[in-house]
């Protein structure tokens, strides 16, 4: 068996240990693997692939798995992954920056406005943004 080959299976079975743990983890080193099995191309020194390969596990941890993590968590956290952005709710209690709630598909949300500024029952809203179950909203401009 050919190096390359044999690194290129090391990436394959860090991709499998991905889809059974799904953690971001393994996905840094099977990056680093393949980038490592094109490295072997090019040179058959151990001790410059096994560089190649800390350096790109590396690059990889402190750059691609926190956007990652950070994509894959809001999903997680809040299951609304900015569906609601940009559509109307109606107002079900009155919202301020504290407190409020709002009405959208029949489905009741906690709401605030960003501004401060309050918007009585029976108007309706833009949401802005989410944070967590908590949507913030601005008034419509008739």
């Amino acid at each position: 068996m050919v190096l390359w080959e044999f690194i290129v299976i090391c990436g394959i079975v860090f991709i499998l240990l991905e889809l059974f743990v799904p953690s971001m983890f393994f996905l840094n080193f099977a990056l680093a693997a393949f980038v490592t099995a094109i490295a072997s191309l090019f040179t058959t020194k151990m001790l410059s692939l096994v560089l190649v390969f800390f350096v790109f596990s590396f690059l990889s941890f402190a750059f691609l798995r926190p956007l990652l993590l950070k994509r894959k968590s809001k999903e997680i956290e809040t299951g609304v992954n900015d569906k609601y952005i940009g559509k109307r709710a109606k107002v079900t209690e009155e919202v301020s920056a504290d407190n409020g709630a709002i009405s959208i598909y029949d489905e009741r949300w906690n709401a605030r406005t960003e501004d401060g500024s309050v918007i009585p029952v029976g108007e309706e809203a833009e949401i802005v943004k989410n944070d967590s179950i908590i949507m913030y909203v601005k008034k419509l401009v008739k």
